[in-house]
């Protein structure tokens, strides 16, 4: 989710759920090579410590490179190398890898093999369930079957195809239908494999609900958007005894605390106050607090208070759960 899985969202979702991995945006793997000295690297790969566990999203299509970038980022401390084979954008195309490598397995299945014999860590690969006019069951499982064969054993299958041409990025999350069915036959077939499901999950009810038949579920844009759904994920999902959930208060005082943080260190107002604006979606107030918040970041000020913010924009104090 380029532009939206920054540190700085990051950060923000740590404050609702400790267990859930969490992937970074996506990282062309030469863009790491090619910046092996210097500060750039340390902007695009260092993360807080409370993020962890985490996941980096690699993208590419040649191993050597991969390898190199994967073992760059074993030592950032990332708990895992995610292998993106399934953005279906034009500039991603034309790289060369994304979505487009559905159609080369065996080229997968090579990058796949060179990132493990490189690293000590984890190798997934989150991928489609197909392209274009590739996208019966066969194609998917002669797919899995390959890369799984180079070492790969955990999969994270969005069930939706996507159109290489003639549909936009935002297009290919909504137009091609879902098929979950494809995922649960994917989990029948490798009992032995990993299998993840992502695509059109909205909530912790839905996760629950294709745990039934599979490995793992990835949430993506629900969780950007209402990042305080998933604070109950960690009982209900991964079994953590059930604890207070953070009231608006408390996750405003630290969001207001690391703003501060990160502004000392150069970073902008809008880098952090961007991923604020649905945090109180469909509470009476919210479009006050979305309003206030955009007009924060044009301002580019340094001298605020989030929760003096909740106040003017709901009447209260923050002292409410936020969900």
């Amino acid at each position: 989710m380029m532009a939206y899985t920054d540190r700085h969202f990051r950060y923000i979702m740590r404050l609702f759920t400790k267990r859930s991995l969490l992937y970074t945006e996506m990282v062309v793997g030469s863009t790491i090579t090619h910046n092996l000295k210097g500060d750039y690297l340390n902007r695009i790969l260092e993360f807080d410590p409370v993020e962890h566990p985490i996941a980096v999203q690699l993208g590419g299509d040649e191993p050597e490179t991969l390898a190199v970038a994967a073992r760059v980022c074993e030592d950032f401390g990332y708990d895992e190398i995610n292998l993106n084979v399934g953005c279906p954008s034009d500039r991603v195309q034309k790289g060369r890898f994304g979505a487009c490598l559905m159609k080369e397995p065996e080229r997968v299945a090579d990058v796949v093999a060179a990132m493990r014999n490189s690293v000590s860590i984890p190798v997934t690969v989150k991928h489609r369930i197909g392209v274009d006019d590739q996208d019966d069951y066969e194609h998917l499982h002669r797919f899995v079957d390959i890369v799984s064969k180079a070492g790969c054993d955990v999969f994270i299958a969005h069930a939706r195809k996507a159109w290489l041409k003639g549909l936009s990025p935002a297009q290919n999350r909504s137009i091609p239908p879902l098929k979950y069915d494809f995922i649960y036959r994917l989990k029948q077939d490798y009992p032995h494999l990993n299998i993840q499901i992502n695509g059109g999950i909205m909530d912790v009810p839905q996760v629950l609900h294709h745990l039934k038949y599979v490995d793992g579920a990835m949430v993506g844009r629900a969780a950007y958007h209402q990042p305080q759904l998933f604070e109950r994920a960690d009982s209900e999902v991964f079994g953590e005894p059930e604890s207070r959930p953070l009231s608006a208060h408390e996750v405003l005082e630290a969001v207001n605390a690391y703003t501060h943080r990160r502004m000392a260190l150069g970073d902008k107002v809008s880098f952090v106050t961007k991923h604020l604006v649905g945090l109180f979606k469909n509470q009476p107030g919210s479009r006050r607090w979305r309003q206030r918040i955009s007009k924060l970041i044009q301002s580019k000020s340094t001298n605020f208070d989030l929760a003096e913010i909740y106040r003017e924009c709901f009447g209260v104090e923050p002292v409410s759960s936020v969900s």
